[in-house]
């Protein structure tokens, strides 16, 4: 069970329900409010996880931006959104802040279904500028002043979205402020020129104390510091030039104001000010630090980035039910085993080395492993690059954030036949993070793809033979796996090369066939033991490839069952049962009764893995529900 802090007296927290009421506190009232939204922060991310160090650290800059400026009227476009906890409770959501991530309560990320103050849907990194600037171009056909703020971390404006935004916003000069809140660290330590800019400057805290230093001494030169000091905005762009990225933003035509220390309030809210009556594109560089007021959190800030449930006082996450190692585990050990027996294989991340478990790999071979950033298309075809040239590359992304570089694996992959293999994590349900994070897509946008061989494992001993097949067989492919723990299932030694296009029957049965794939095997499965008992017998098959299919088998299956239930964790149009559907047509076969188990034609929204496929109908029990109907 979780420990919680001491009972906190909220006594400035419960004065406040919107933003109007910020603006009625003392800047001494902002900072204690700014102590008792962390805590609150804290207790509630260690019951339901979450995005901890990110919110932690932007405390003080939601304050501010919304003490200053006039909110909703005035739009803040949170990037990614993980960063906005400290503004969800803020505008109107204190007292449901319990039911993050849950069923039915709130979502970890901003959602315009939920609060008009959340003006934009965000999930992914780098959309805040583009979306910004799309507001701002808006208002200036409106005719209306409203202020248009993107808050971007400092991982996120590495992305080539961000780019292009950026661009485009200071040569159109809308009026627009960017808000860079630089904490130096991502998800994964950043990499790249931008980061390596970014990161050459002083702390704000210094740069700022050293502005102050300069003006003080000046200020005290007899007789002559008082006019010295109408110069100090020319020193203060002379210290720009030799000592932060000033120089990089106001060449792309924004007015550059910065660094900032992100934590003091007194410092944001006076220069959000001053911002607020500038005209045309401001970029304002904020200093934060990631984890701000929880030991832990500061320490590990990668650790705290998204956290499961754990323990406040000693910062230990809670101990899983399960004892058997993770799918993301599971494939960081096996491409190490398969690196060890092939030098020309390199891997490739994307901002998510330990997410997608390569840490390991990278200790083991720190020249090849590549993190390029959150940067997903240049990924792709880096791979593509490294493919030409001999290598083996394994690309491992999560399933959502794969759907960002689709152009990439078509085109410069697929189109190539070169041999890349896409480790696809997260694929499935991934449960509270919700809609824009589901991995649901895979199947339906990478099998109507030429040349890619599409596969996904019943459970982690055969995701090992997978990835020994992806990287033996020369050609694109993609592996997707879940999120979570595996089913414990015996591990082989030796690893070994599946036919391709080949499924398996793993029960006998006479009524019925259920051909499941993936994550869907086992519930299939244990469905067909339970309803055996009651004199239904059920054959079913792990079809293992949604392309190649298994023709000769569906076929067969056809020929030999009259009822026909297909179970996947993905969209029902153009996913595996639509797979299964065509290759039926395609020969005439339509004497069969098919019943698809899938997810319906909408985006699913937070809860556990475990509500989602109940709710969805591909556990057991939704499983045993479509038999018993089909026996019928």
């Amino acid at each position: 069970m979780v420990k919680q802090q001491e009972t906190v007296d909220y006594s400035v927290l419960q004065k406040i329900e919107f933003p109007q009421d910020l603006r009625k506190l003392s800047i001494a009232e902002l900072n204690t409010l700014a102590q008792e939204i962390r805590r609150l922060i804290i207790d509630t991310v260690a019951l339901r996880g979450g995005h901890l160090a990110s919110s932690l650290g932007a405390v003080e800059l939601a304050l501010a931006l919304h003490f200053v400026f006039n909110t909703p009227q005035d739009k803040i476009i949170w990037d990614v959104g993980h960063q906005s906890y400290a503004h969800k409770i803020i505008t109107g959501r204190k007292e449901s802040f319990s039911s993050l991530r849950l069923r039915g309560g709130i979502s970890g990320f901003p959602r315009r279904e939920e609060s008009i103050y959340d003006v934009f849907n965000v999930g992914h990194s780098g959309t805040s500028i583009s979306a910004a600037a799309g507001f701002a171009q808006a208002k200036c056909l409106k005719g209306e002043k409203d202020k248009i703020i993107a808050v971007i971390g400092d991982g996120s404006m590495t992305t080539g979205m961000a780019f292009e935004a950026l661009n485009w916003a200071g040569d159109s000069k809308k009026d627009m402020i960017i808000v860079l809140n630089d904490n130096e660290m991502s998800i994964s330590p950043n990499v790249g020129a931008l980061s390596s800019y970014l990161n050459r400057i002083m702390t704000g805290h210094r740069v700022t104390k050293f502005k102050a230093d300069v003006k003080g001494f000046l200020k005290n030169i007899p007789g002559i510091g008082e006019h010295i000091v109408k110069f100090s905005e020319q020193i203060e762009e002379s210290l720009k030039t030799f000592v932060v990225p000033g120089g990089l933003f106001e060449e792309m035509g924004f007015t550059y104001v910065g660094p900032l220390e992100g934590h003091r309030l007194d410092y944001l809210i006076k220069n959000f000010e001053n911002v607020k009556n500038l005209e045309g594109p401001v970029l304002v560089h904020v200093i934060t630090q990631k984890g701000k007021g929880y030991k832990f959190a500061e320490e590990k800030p990668l650790s705290y980035h998204g956290i499961a449930p754990f323990d406040v006082e000693t910062g230990q996450t809670l101990a899983s039910a399960s004892v058997f190692p993770s799918y993301t585990e599971v494939f960081g050990k096996t491409l190490i085993e398969l690196a060890q027996e092939n030098q020309r294989l390199v891997a490739i991340t994307a901002a998510m080395c330990e997410g997608t478990g390569l840490e390991k790999f990278r200790q083991v071979f720190p020249e090849r492993l590549y993190d390029v950033g959150i940067a997903e298309q240049h990924a792709v075809t880096f791979a593509a690059g490294l493919a030409v040239e001999g290598f083996l590359p394994v690309v491992a992304i999560y399933s959502t954030f794969l759907q960002r570089a689709y152009d990439q694996i078509l085109h410069d992959v697929c189109l190539q036949k070169l041999p890349v293999v896409f480790a696809i994590d997260r694929a499935g349900f991934v449960g509270e993070d919700g809609a824009t994070h589901q991995g649901i897509f895979d199947y339906s946008y990478l099998r109507s793809i030429p040349h890619l061989i599409v596969m996904a494992p019943k459970d982690e001993n055969e995701l090992r033979h997978m990835l020994k097949t992806a990287v033996s067989c020369g050609s694109p492919v993609s592996v997707r796996y879940p999120r979570g723990r595996g089913v414990g299932a015996r591990m082989d030694k030796e690893l070994k090369v599946l036919p391709i296009g080949k499924g398996e029957v793993l029960r006998r049965g006479s009524d019925l066939v259920v051909i499941a794939i993936g994550a869907t095997v086992y519930p299939a499965v244990a469905a067909a033991e339970t309803v055996a008992a009651e004199g239904i017998e059920v054959e079913v098959i792990n079809a293992r490839f949604v392309k190649p299919l298994d023709k000769a088998l569906i076929l067969k299956t056809a020929a030999s069952f009259k009822k026909m239930i297909i179970v996947e964790e993905n969209v029902l149009q153009g996913g595996f049962g639509s797979a299964v559907l065509e290759v039926l047509a395609e020969k005439n076969v339509s004497d069969v009764q098919v019943k698809r188990l899938g997810i319906a034609d909408e985006f699913v929204e937070h809860a556990t893995q475990a509500q989602l496929r109940h709710q969805y109908g591909i556990d057991e029990d939704g499983i045993i529900r479509a038999i018993k109907e089909m026996a019928k």
